[in-house]
């Protein structure tokens, strides 16, 4: 039995899933050459036919045909032979016959029923066909030049000095300031750097004849000496490892993934064999006392600010023994964590409803009589904690939600003039974000009140703070520990010297690097084409749905 999808769209890149007796085939076989001879025969044979392709003095191939295709291929053969053992080829040779046969008799019927969608399909297929010519001609012109035959590497390119690929290592940074730094603290014998200056093509949004004229992508592809396209060739690849160092701001990240794309798109076996890699920079250089060192992210920034702020720390409650060591830094990390869910949430639901639940106040919407005491229990606790404070504090309300048919509790106070509305429904209650402030507020109950004091330090460097909660007694060790760390914030590779690039970046004794690899192909390839292409909803959506999860937002 022969199974085939197949659907056009508006990119430019061929995606065909080749399954035998739902086995996949990475390197299609007979089934696929079938299913392109079809293609091939009965496309070329209406455009004639139409003199699509005399109008416009091209003469269309199968590479054209296959330009934004979109196709799953399955058959079901008894005793299927392949080419190995991982069964990534089909070479039964009985197969090819009956998947041309009813791919062709499918396609005819489609284009003869469909005029419309024939006329839109064959279009985009004349102009694939006027591309590749483009790009054949730009791409000669460049031969000529000697500039995809690695004839003559780029200028920027600073070489390193072994031969064997294997050994080489290429570093891809971004703009001339980063690059003389990375020249300069490289190890010339088996480092190269080709600094890359501005934004690389989208290639998503790109044809060939676009791609090859791009100054950037040819001096990349002339680096790595593979060539592109049809002529791209792996085992000329000039460097086994190939690392993309951009700094560690939305820039950088936006370079990165246009390089992620053109690799992706265009090579990407030069991913599915594990060339590619991701430097990772550090954020920060600090220094405690006579420790020096550099950080990656924020967050080990703020692990690390936890441990000073932990170190000869004791908090002593009115009643009870002090609580120090493991106890105090488990009871620090639970805190931190539900801090960290009031920073993110704050954005949905009001911050002072969501400092109230960690404080003890429970949120109980199973009645209208209960949701009418939260709401009590919630002003009651403004009021309470507002203290001398001169911020408007927002108005708390229970009510019906005829839309949804639940009860909520509205938070209403005015930003800025304007009136800002959250709430709380039973979703929220229900999420594990709500769970984990709940489990804190718990854990902390009853244990700081008034009179209660946090201390750090020994003998006469000792100091000592009143606190009446367990937060107040967090901000003022971090506060401390603050003080004690100073730091360096790198907004750019360009702000690093050479020695410290080398020791942060580049020396594989110490480096981090991040191998890119694909773990689901098609995932992958939705991603991309989502992120990188030209539709705007499929974008919208994901950055909708994704929003809460965002970190480090430059805007």
């Amino acid at each position: 039995g022969v199974e085939v999808a197949i659907q056009w769209n508006d990119g430019y890149n061929e995606q065909v899933l080749c399954f035998t007796n739902n086995i996949p085939q990475r390197d299609g076989g007979t089934h696929l050459t079938g299913l392109r001879a079809a293609m091939t025969r009965v496309i070329n044979k209406y455009i004639e036919e139409s003199e699509l392709a005399k109008k416009a003095k091209v003469e269309t191939a199968g590479d054209d045909m296959r330009e934004g295709l979109t196709c799953v291929l399955s058959v079901k053969v008894p005793e299927p032979k392949f080419s190995s053992q991982t069964k990534d080829k089909l070479v039964s040779s009985e197969v090819r016959a009956p998947v041309e046969e009813a791919v062709a008799k499918a396609l005819e019927e489609f284009l003869q029923e469909r005029p419309q969608d024939a006329k839109i399909i064959c279009g985009k297929i004349v102009e694939a066909a006027r591309a590749r010519e483009a790009a054949r001609k730009a791409r000669e012109m460049t031969r000529r030049k000697g500039v995809l035959d690695g004839v003559g590497l780029p200028g920027k390119l600073a070489d390193c000095q072994e031969k064997d690929p294997a050994k080489c290592e290429l570093f891809i940074v971004e703009g001339d300031s980063a690059g003389g730094s990375a020249k300069q603290g490289r190890d010339r014998k088996f480092q190269a750097v080709l600094p890359l200056r501005g934004k690389v093509l989208n290639v998503e949004k790109a044809r060939f004849d676009k791609l090859v004229s791009s100054e950037q992508i040819v001096t990349l592809i002339t680096a790595l000496g593979t060539s592109i396209g049809p002529d791209f060739d792996v085992s000329k690849l000039r460097y086994h490892r190939i690392i993309i160092m951009t700094d560690a701001d939305v820039d950088g990240a936006h370079i990165r993934t246009l390089l992620l794309t053109l690799l992706y798109r265009q090579m990407p076996e030069l991913v599915e064999r594990g060339h590619v890699y991701i430097a990772q920079p550090p954020l920060y250089r600090i220094k405690h006392g006579r420790e020096e060192r550099y950080v990656k992210d924020d967050h080990e920034l703020e692990q690390i600010l936890l441990r000073v702020a932990l170190e000869g720390a004791a908090l002593f409650p009115v009643n009870g023994k002090p609580i120090a060591s493991e106890a105090l830094g488990e009871l620090a990390r639970q805190y931190l964590v539900a801090e960290a869910v009031i920073n993110r949430v704050s954005r949905i639901v009001d911050p002072y409803a969501l400092k109230a639940v960690l404080d003890g106040c429970d949120i109980d919407l199973s009645t209208e009589e209960a949701a009418e005491r939260t709401a009590t229990a919630l002003t009651a606790w403004l009021e309470r904690t507002r203290g001398a404070s001169t911020a408007e504090l927002p108005m708390v309300s229970a009510r019906f939600d005829a839309r949804t048919e639940r009860r909520i509790i509205t938070f209403e106070r005015r930003v800025h003039g304007n009136v800002k509305v959250s709430q709380i429904d039973a979703d929220f209650i229900q999420s594990v974000d709500y769970q984990t402030l709940v489990e804190c507020s718990r854990t902390l109950a009853g244990l700081v009140n008034p009179g209660s004091q946090v201390k750090r330090g020994e003998g006469e460097r000792q100091r000592a703070y009143a606190v009446d909660n367990f937060g107040a007694a967090m901000r003022w060790l971090l506060a401390e520990a603050d003080r004690a760390v100073s730091r360096q914030r790198y907004k750019g590779l360009g702000e690093m010297n050479a020695e410290q690039l080398w020791e942060t970046t580049m020396d594989p004794q110490v480096r981090r690097l991040l191998r890119v690899q694909i773990e689901d192909a098609i995932a992958a390839d939705q991603i991309f084409s989502t992120l990188m292409g030209d539709d705007v909803e499929p974008r919208r959506a994901f950055i909708e749905q994704n929003a809460l999860g965002a970190r480090n937002i430059d805007a």
